[in-house]
């Protein structure tokens, strides 16, 4: 156990109704039989935000270049500018954990994990990280190569960091949801396996991050966080039990709550029965989502790409759109991986220093883009729905 602090500033964040990391902190900073320079890591890091919140300035630095032999990713460098004044967080290294498919885990092993950082760091932990990592929170140089070293023997690896393709995550997809259309898990697992050099090695001019979620409901929120957005969606009509329509038209108003809601318009209900122009849907799955015992998918399955979204970083942020409407994304995934490798190469060409791959299209354009990566133009490819196409059309076109 380390110094206590006075932290009046941190102390206001452990009231009300929510959990507080702070808390957190403070249950690791109670932990014993740590070795004795990570002992007082998280009593320090009390400390350490306290005066970072009563100065109103950070007293962290990046670290550079921090890392394990063989990898240029998977690790986060991180310095105090003040380590004199708070020596347990002089060095406090942040260490990604790749996560399986879908988050699934046993108890014994989050428990080994949680054991060996407690041998090796802080004991804090981050489940998961923005990323879809396990983070483990603080430690010391001198313990990032012994600490991997017990980990990967377990059967763990880490996860993306840097310039590189950082770890894929999905939804939970077919192990517990009806309504996914693709294998989440197996497509992310296989992307894991398919591209270690690329997640572990950075060379790209930012970073690229691959999420699928299993429908468009998009529960893993891949449309705003992914560079490359795998979301499961179907060919043909909705399925619709008519019976079942009439039990929902008994408990819910199904002009207003789902008629009037549709974004194309493309549904009908006579009050008895329903009626939707599938030509017309954009399969937003509002409608399945209000009524799932009377509609489903069309039985033809496959995934829509979606390509560019970012959180503010240069230029602000970006929703993914379109790329390629729909596609199988069936083992081996050939086509797929075909398709990024020429976007990767594009990029590479291309892109600046830290420019993700839709800052890299906005600046350039997507007819660009798509002529590049031998992709044709489709009236899907729109920048925000059913409105704004990337590609025009001239005079000329028209009167054709």
């Amino acid at each position: 156990m380390g110094k206590k602090y006075e932290t009046p500033l941190l102390d206001e964040l452990k009231k009300g109704a929510f959990p507080s990391f702070v808390t957190e902190i403070e249950k690791a900073a109670a932990l014993t039989g740590q070795p004795e320079d990570l002992a007082s890591m998280a009593s320090d890091l009390l400390g350490h935000t306290e005066l970072c919140y009563k100065e109103k300035v950070t007293h962290w630095k990046h670290g550079g270049i921090v890392g394990v032999r063989g990898y240029g990713g998977g690790v986060i460098g991180r310095y105090s500018d003040i380590p004199a004044k708070f020596p347990g967080v002089a060095h406090f290294h942040t260490v990604r954990i790749n996560s399986p498919s879908g988050f699934y885990y046993q108890a014994d092993s989050l428990k080994e994990i949680c054991d060996l950082w407690d041998k090796y760091g802080s004991g804090l932990t981050n489940m998961h990280g923005s990323t879809g990592d396990m983070v483990m929170l603080g430690t010391r140089t001198e313990y990032l190569e012994p600490f991997f070293a017990e980990v990967s023997s377990r059967g763990w690896d880490l996860g993306g960091s840097g310039s590189a393709m950082r770890t894929p995550s999905c939804c939970l997809g077919m192990s517990r949801c009806e309504w996914a259309n693709i294998d989440t898990m197996a497509i992310t697992n296989d992307i894991t396996q398919h591209y270690q050099d690329e997640m572990h090695r950075p060379a790209f001019p930012y970073k690229f991050k691959f999420k699928a979620a299993g429908c468009p409901v998009d529960c893993i929120a891949s449309v705003a966080r992914a560079d490359m957005s795998i979301i499961g969606t179907w060919k043909g009509d909705i399925r619709i039990d008519q019976a079942e329509v009439k039990e929902y038209s008994k408990k819910m108003n199904i002009q207003s709550e789902v008629i009037d809601m549709c974004p194309t318009e493309c549904m009908s209900f006579s009050g008895s029965e329903l009626l939707i122009n599938n030509s017309q849907c954009n399969r937003c799955m509002h409608c399945l989502a209000r009524m799932p015992k009377a509609l489903r998918p069309g039985t033809e399955k496959g995934a829509t790409l979606l390509l560019g979204s970012k959180a503010p970083i240069v230029t602000g942020a970006l929703m993914s759109w379109v790329i390629v409407p729909f596609i199988k994304m069936e083992p081996p995934y050939k086509e797929f991986y075909d398709l990024i490798d020429k976007i990767w190469e594009w990029w590479d060409e291309n892109g600046k220093n830290r420019e993700r791959i839709g800052e890299l299209i906005e600046r350039v354009s997507f007819p660009k883009f798509l002529k590049e990566v031998g992709l044709d133009p489709h009236p899907a490819m729109i920048k925000e729905p059913r409105r704004d196409p990337f590609f025009f059309w001239s005079e000329e076109d028209l009167a054709k």
